[in-house]
Order: C-alpha cells, then sequence, then structure tokens
C-alpha cells in the first residue's frame, strides 16, 4: 500500500516545472517593479517608492483619453490592413501556383528586416506634406495643394501595417504550410469557386493562425513606439508610447504614469486573449492527421500574373520605394526631394562606417539574435506543447503568464526590466547576458504564438499512439511532435532572430558602454545628428541583416527542401 500512496515523479514534470520555474521567473520579476512604480505616487525619483496611490491610473482618465483614443483607433486601423495584408499574401504564395512562388515568399519577409523606425523616415521623405515626393510630383503636374499627407492617423497606421504586414504573413502562411489541400480540393469539386473556397474551407483551417496574427500584430500596434514618434509628433497626434517617452524623459521624470500605462494595455490584452482561448475552445481546427499528404498548389489561370502583380506592389511600397528614398536622403549633404538642389557625397556612409561604436552595435545585434533565437525556440516549443497538450494544472495561466511581455510596451517592460536586475546581485547589468535574457523574454510571445498555430492543427492522436506503443515522453517530442512543428519552428526562428536584431524599446534601457546594439544607435544618431547620416546608418544595418539572411538560407537549404 505504502508503494500506491507514493508520489509519481517523471521527467516530464521535471523538465516542464524547471522551465516554467525559469520563464516564470524573468517574466514575473519586472512585472512587480512595473506594479510597484505604477502605484507610486511620491517622489518620482525615490526607489522604491514610498508613497502609494491610483493617482497615476486616474490621471488617464481625466488627462490622457485622446491619447489613448488616437492609440485605439491607429492600433485598428493597422491591424486589419496588416491582416488583410498577410493573409491574401501567405493565400497567394501558399495554396495558388503564382509565377515565382518561392522567390515572392523571400521577398515577403524583406519589410521586417526594416526597422520601423527607418520605415517611418523614409515615408515621411515620399508622402511627407508639401516636401514629399509625391506633392512634389503631384505640383510638378499642375496640381494644388498636398496629395499626400503622411502625418495622419491613417498614415502613422498605413506605416505601421506596413512593416507588420510580413509578420502576419509568415505566421498565416505557417498554417497554411500545414493544410491538407484535399480539404480545398473536395470544395473545388463539389463546385465551389476559388474565392468561395478561400473563404469557406482556408479562412475557417487556418483562423487559429489568423486569431494568432491578429493578437500579436495588435498588441505590436500599442506597442509602436517608433512610427508614432516620427510620424505622429509633428501631425500633433499622441499615443500612448510617445507619452510614455515623453513622461521617462521629462524633468522629473514621470515613471510612475509610465508604468501606469503599460500595465493599462495589459489589460486590454487580457480580454483579447480570454476571447481568443474561448474561440479555439468552440471550434475543431485539426487539419494535420496520420494521413499523408502532399501540397498542391491550385491552378490560377491568367489570374496568377494578377496575384504576382500584387506581391510586387507590397514588395514596392514596404520596400522599394522606402529604400530609395533613403538612398537619395543618404547620398545627399541636405536632404531634399528637389534633384536640381541635391548635392550628392558619400560622406554620410564613410562617416558611419568610420565609427567603431556602430560597427560593434551591429556586430552584437546579430549574435543576440543568432543566439536568442536558436535557444529560444527549443524552450518556447516546449512551452506550446505543455500549453496545448499536457495535462497540468494550471497551463491556462501558464499562457497569460507568457503574453505578459507582449502586453506591455517594451519601453516600459525595458525600464521595469532594469530595476530587476539592478536589484539582483548577479552582476550581468550592462552586459550583452542581460540584454539576451531581456530578448528572449520580450520575444516570448512572438515564438509560442507562431507555434500554436501549427500545434492547434496537429491530430493529438499521432502522440497517442507514439505512447501506446511504449513511446516515452521525450522519445515521443523527437520523433513525432517536433517533427510535425517543422514549419512553425522555422518561422519562429526567423522571427524571433529579425525582432531581435531591430529591438528598440528594451535595449534603450539596458544596454551599457561595453554592450551597445544597432537600434538605439540609430535613434541616438537621428536626435543628434541629421537625416542623412542616419539613413546611411539604417541602410548598412538593413543590408548587413539581409546578407546574413541570405548566408543562413544557404545553410538550412537542405531543411527548407525537406519541409516543401
Amino acid at each position: 500500500m505504502a508503494g500506491v500512496l507514493r508520489p509519481r515523479i517523471n521527467g516530464q514534470a521535471l523538465t516542464t516545472l524547471a522551465v516554467l520555474g525559469i520563464v516564470g521567473f524573468l517574466v514575473l520579476l519586472p512585472m512587480v517593479f512595473l506594479v510597484e512604480e505604477s502605484l507610486n505616487v511620491g517622489d518620482p525619483m525615490a526607489f522604491p517608492p514610498v508613497e502609494f496611490g491610483l493617482a497615476n491610473y486616474v490621471a488617464i482618465f481625466e488627462e490622457d483619453l485622446k491619447t489613448v483614443w488616437n492609440t485605439l483607433v491607429i492600433a485598428v486601423m493597422a491591424t486589419v490592413m496588416a491582416i488583410l495584408i498577410g493573409f491574401v499574401l501567405a493565400w497567394i504564395l501558399t495554396r495558388t501556383n503564382v509565377p515565382g512562388r518561392e522567390k515572392l515568399e523571400r521577398l515577403m519577409e524583406l519589410p521586417y528586416y526594416m526597422t520601423p523606425l527607418v520605415g517611418a523616415l523614409a515615408w515621411a521623405v515620399i508622402a511627407g506634406p508639401k516636401s514629399g515626393f509625391l506633392n512634389q510630383m503631384w505640383k510638378a503636374v499642375g496640381g494644388t495643394g498636398d496629395i499626400a499627407d503622411i502625418y495622419t492617423h491613417f498614415g502613422i497606421a498605413w506605416v505601421m501595417a506596413l512593416f507588420e504586414g510580413t509578420v502576419a504573413f509568415v505566421m498565416i502562411s505557417a498554417s497554411m504550410k500545414s493544410m491538407d489541400p484535399a480539404l480545398e480540393e473536395s470544395a473545388r469539386v463539389m463546385g465551389a469557386s476559388k474565392l468561395r473556397t478561400m473563404l469557406t474551407v482556408t479562412l475557417p483551417l487556418v483562423m487559429p493562425g489568423v486569431l494568432g496574427a491578429m493578437l500579436f500584430v495588435f498588441a505590436e500596434m500599442l506597442g509602436s513606439f517608433a512610427a508614432a514618434l516620427v510620424l505622429g509628433i509633428p501631425g500633433r497626434i499622441y499615443v500612448i508610447t510617445t507619452a510614455i517617452w515623453d513622461s521617462t524623459l521629462s524633468y522629473p521624470p514621470d515613471y510612475g504614469r509610465a508604468s501606469a500605462m503599460g500595465l493599462s494595455l495589459f489589460v486590454v490584452m487580457f480580454f483579447m486573449l480570454a476571447f481568443y482561448r474561448r474561440m479555439i475552445r468552440r471550434g475543431t481546427f485539426t487539419t494535420i492527421s496520420g494521413k499523408a499528404f502532399r501540397p498542391r498548389p491550385m491552378d490560377m489561370g491568367r489570374l496568377a500574373w494578377v496575384l504576382f502583380s500584387v506581391c510586387a506592389l507590397y514588395v514596392a511600397l514596404a520596400v522599394v520605394f522606402p529604400i530609395a528614398a533613403l538612398l537619395m536622403t543618404s547620398l545627399q549633404r541636405f536632404a531634399t526631394v528637389i534633384l536640381s538642389q541635391a548635392q550628392w557625397t558619400l560622406a554620410n556612409y564613410e562617416t558611419a562606417l568610420s565609427l567603431g561604436p556602430v560597427r560593434t552595435a551591429l556586430f552584437n545585434s546579430i549574435m543576440l539574435g543568432l543566439g536568442v533565437a536558436t535557444v529560444g525556440v527549443v524552450i518556447m516549443s516546449l512551452l506550446v506543447w505543455i500549453i496545448y497538450r499536457s495535462q497540468l494544472r494550471g497551463r491556462g495561466a501558464i499562457e497569460y503568464l507568457v503574453m505578459f511581455p507582449q502586453a506591455v510596451p517594451r519601453l516600459v517592460f525595458g525600464l521595469a526590466l532594469l530595476w530587476a536586475w539592478l536589484n539582483i546581485p548577479i552582476g550581468i547589468y550592462g552586459t550583452l547576458w542581460l540584454l539576451a535574457l531581456a530578448y528572449f523574454t520580450v520575444m516570448l510571445p512572438l515564438g509560442v504564438r507562431t507555434l500554436a498555430g501549427v500545434v492547434l492543427q496537429i491530430d493529438k492522436s499521432l502522440e497517442e499512439c507514439a505512447r501506446v506503443c511504449g513511446a516515452s515522453w521525450a522519445y515521443q517530442m523527437r520523433t513525432v511532435t517536433l517533427p510535425l512543428l517543422k514549419p512553425g519552428i522555422l518561422a519562429a526562428w526567423l522571427l524571433i532572430f529579425m525582432a531581435c536584431v531591430r529591438e528598440l524599446g528594451a535595449s534603450a534601457f539596458l544596454m551599457g558602454p561595453n554592450a551597445k546594439v544597432i537600434a538605439p544607435s540609430i535613434v541616438s544618431a537621428f536626435a543628434t545628428s541629421g537625416t542623412e547620416l542616419t539613413a546611411a546608418m539604417a541602410l548598412i544595418q538593413t543590408f548587413t541583416v539581409v546578407l546574413a539572411l541570405v548566408i543562413l538560407f544557404r545553410v538550412a537549404r537542405g531543411m527548407t527542401k525537406e519541409l516543401q
């Protein structure tokens, strides 16, 4: 009888508990400091706070209602546009025989390599009032007034959607690649048109991926900072992130107000997560079963070239035109769109490349991206399995825990991480190790959401068969679950790598003199130098990332062919 009452301890429980303990420590500790600071109503420079109250939260409803409204309007508009872009592009490139599909799929990722700050600067040159390219051309043909003004709610949302649309594309296409085409073929045999098949078969089957992408993109829009800073301030359109930035830069800095705004955004995210989980529980989205299938794109006939034009137009708007605008700016002594007044020079590139800190910052960013993406995707795969496959109690709360960093603007979360690690007796502040921990923490929602869309499509019976046949949990994960997760793992790895290289919010508070990264360096150049030097640095960063990814794609070519 004593053997019956003895608690059962196995490797699965120990492994999951160890991972949960580490992730919980990384996520919860900064949040404790964030909550404490949001309740600080005394001296803003006192640490720890000595006076507590709700004044910072009350001030949001009394003084910042317009800021909150601007944030919601811009985030909703940008999310709708980004999801529409991502779904259409994913459907074209995974379910149709569009010409040059493989090359176009690689080009779709290019917008994500550019930082939002760079994209916003480029579109300010293209569509800025009075001096923008579009307005100059409009007046050159006899038009009056301005035909375009990027310094508006729609303009900010447009730039955000262009650069987040590729995120939605990668997340949704990962789900579409894992879908059995026999389901769509059955609809076609029954007489459904291609459009009706897409709307009534493809869309419902990939709904977990679409919802996950929508959730992630909306949160990204809420916490977006660079585009709102460059395009919103000139138009006097303030959002929460720019208000937080102002609060931290003012004297004395109002960290309490910034923390309260960040936590308020988390409340919005909490209800979104609850809605997402309810939708998942009410539907069945399994599209991968034990039956083997081979992806077969639909024949679109002459319409294939129209779809090709749609993909090409997106690449032009998100990459070609902004790069061209930046090139023109970086090659001038003084930025101007009037060619007859331009003074061409390479001095901006010579200055950028001669600065040692810039080279070091770029190298550090790439190394952090490689390390965090490689280690992080393994841990995130385990977390996804725990949330959606295990029977551990409290796994629902674990999902909310993992999504915490996404619900909080990275500016605020970076500040919380700074306070947390200054109080931990481990001397990693100001080093790349702290930046790596911070990147892993803030990238958790991105990796988990990307992988979750694929996990929900895998029939549980495949894993159950392995267990019934005597496979251990570790053997089942290695031989059944992880191989089926390969499309999601590859997508998550790429997204995390790119996000790390362009990360700005957390880096601004955590980098030290010997641990600089490129994005804050570009911001510093933008604030202290001219647009010309900033454009040159941004282009150097962008092309370096592209070069690194080309090398990685060549190394992973064998794996990519296997997935296709």
